[in-house]
């Protein structure tokens, strides 16, 4: 079994591979709301941000005040499989997102798994 994973801000697009990605045979995919540091970082330095005065005396209480009040702007997938479906899923992540080479339309990646508990396999009862 494998563990392919999808990251992208590009939330609309995300939904569509993760219903490609359940069409296509994965057993389950979970999408999680993220942030990227880096944008948590830039929405610090922007001049709009208002932080009390009391919470302004670290960096990490800024940035978890910071983070409270942001929109969680990614979208993190997340699908056990055979290791025969990864390049169709990867291949329907492709299709929807373009070239995840280029910048701003996702990364994947794949991670090998020693065990998968409670993972419903394709075709078993």
């Amino acid at each position: 079994m494998k563990l392919i994973i999808l990251i992208t801000s590009d939330v609309e697009n995300g939904l569509e591979v993760a219903i490609r990605w359940q069409d296509a045979g994965a057993p389950g995919v979970t999408v999680l709301k993220s942030f990227g540091l880096y944008s948590l970082q830039r929405k610090m330095m922007g001049d709009s941000l208002e932080v009390p005065l009391h919470i302004a005396s670290s960096m990490t209480s800024m940035m978890a005040y910071v983070l409270r009040e942001m929109e969680l702007n990614n979208h993190v997938l997340l699908s056990v499989v055979p290791e025969e479906l990864v390049s169709t899923l990867l291949e329907e992540a492709r299709t929807v997102m373009g070239d995840l080479l280029e910048p701003n339309h996702g990364v994947a990646f794949v991670m090998p798994l020693d065990q998968a508990i409670g993972v419903r396999v394709p075709g078993s009862n």
